[in-house]
């Protein structure tokens, strides 16, 4: 009698709301599917990846409970995957999960609130348009997207839908990023003059599968279905598995690591895209028929369009066969750097009273500021696995699908680093300077739209 009375009145109020919501541009059924605070959260899993397994679902596991969420399905096409998917889920959980082949019959499914999205790179935006059509409340694994083309579609489609839609971009749920971003907006760090980007590794086997591979076939997967709207190519496994090697599956470098760093640009100076991009590099050590290169530099120059007298450049440096895995964000000031791998501020390479002198100028030089005091109190909290980072951002998403608040890293924020990723791709594909074109919303090399 208790839930009859629950469901009475609830229907109640959504009827009597109706009128009132569609002023506000909010439909009665949408009213619907916002969650109460005793409600369970139905969550699928749109990918079983091994960036799901190793980082996001240990996030999750982190606030399930307590937020009074449960994982339901899985949706893969690959049957290993999908087979792999539902018995790792079950026995870590305890509850049935229902396997999905694909996305049109994980969204036959009767209650899903929400899906967690660690796909091919390029399949990330097209999975967004697909689960806020569905009614559903995305976390979508960045890059966001690799072509304008799916860039602008995956916007639009989240704009026209009040879906909470969180881009894994999970520096933006950092402390020590919050407190960098806050110290420089504040105008304590002065003029940004450069940014020096780095992500180096030395791991021969780097997002190569051959093992895999070697159990991957055509029969047990869609791979038709895999390659979306990208060309058609005859069957590979190895662009299956090892897609981040293969344009156009993945730009390489820029998608998935200059995709997190770039972001932090944007978010700690408000400015949309680089003014321009030129890259270069090649495949010099790994002859493995990949397409994407193992050695990058991009060089960007940001500032607001219409004043080309200010601005900073922007430096990305990645190689994979040389590196220990440290990613190295360090910005510079005429007074200072704010260095993220340290997490301090300080006056190194400032100017000092002595250069100062000759110029009749006074010494230019930031204190000394520790930004990762908060951060390290956080780190010392119990952890099943996941990084703190990835943690922190899970759970945004997660009470903002409670909250319906934005969340740290809304669609917008990967809208605007995928601009950057693909200026990127079209300098380095082209050999030409990359520009924006703001008006039309597209990437401009060589004078044409940069397109696959």
């Amino acid at each position: 009698m208790e839930n009859s009375r629950r469901k009475f009145i609830k229907q109640s109020a959504i009827a009597s709301a109706g009128v009132y919501l569609g002023t506000m541009g909010m439909s009665a059924k949408s009213y619907g599917r916002i969650i109460g605070a005793n409600d369970r959260v139905r969550i699928g899993v749109v990918g079983f990846s091994d960036r799901f397994r190793s980082s996001l679902f240990p996030s999750f596991l982190n606030h399930y409970k307590e937020l009074n969420f449960e994982i339901v399905a899985v949706s893969d096409l690959w049957k290993l995957r999908r087979e792999e998917g539902k018995g790792f889920l079950e026995q870590k959980l305890g509850n049935k999960i229902q396997a999905f082949r694909n996305n049109d019959e994980l969204y036959t499914m009767k209650d899903l609130n929400g899906v967690i999205i660690s796909t091919a790179d390029f399949q990330h935006a097209l999975h967004t348009i697909e689960a806020v059509k569905a009614g559903c409340d995305a976390y979508v694994e960045k890059p966001f997207a690799e072509t304008m083309e799916d860039n602008k579609a995956a916007l639009k489609a989240v704009r026209a839908t009040d879906r909470i839609v969180q881009i894994g971009s999970q520096r933006r749920s950092g402390l020590n990023y919050k407190a960098a971003e806050q110290f420089i907006k504040e105008g304590k760090f002065g003029n940004i003059t450069m940014v020096e980007l780095t992500w180096n590794v030395n791991q021969p086997g780097r997002w190569r599968r051959p093992e895999l591979v070697a159990k991957c076939k055509e029969a047990d997967t869609d791979w038709k279905r895999f390659l979306m709207n990208r060309p058609y190519e005859a069957w590979d496994p190895r662009k299956y598995l090892e897609y981040r090697l293969f344009w156009p599956y993945s730009s390489g470098m820029p998608g998935q690591w200059m995709s997190h760093q770039i972001d932090t640009v944007h978010w700690f100076t408000n400015l949309k895209h680089p003014r321009s991009v030129v890259a270069n590099g090649g495949v010099y050590q790994w002859k493995d028929g990949r397409r994407n290169w193992d050695t990058t530099t991009a060089v960007f120059d940001y500032g607001p369009e219409n004043d080309m007298n200010s601005g900073f450049q922007v430096t990305f440096n990645s190689r994979m066969h040389n590196g220990d895995e440290r990613p190295s964000e360090v910005y510079y000031s005429n007074g200072g750097e704010l260095n993220l791998i340290t997490n301090k501020v300080s006056p190194k390479g400032g100017l000092t009273e002595k250069a100062a002198e000759v110029m009749g100028m006074k010494a230019n030089l930031l204190p000394e500021v520790n930004l990762t005091e908060k951060v390290e109190r956080v780190a010392a909290s119990a952890n099943t696995g996941a990084d703190v980072l990835t943690s922190a951002h899970m759970r945004n998403w997660m009470e903002c699908i409670r909250s319906r608040k934005q969340p740290n890293a809304p669609v917008e924020a990967g809208y605007y680093h995928s601009i950057a990723n693909i200026m990127t791709t079209a300098a380095s594909h082209t050999g030409a300077k990359a520009t924006f074109d703001s008006k039309a919303q597209e990437v401009m090399a060589n004078g044409k739209i940069f397109k696959i």
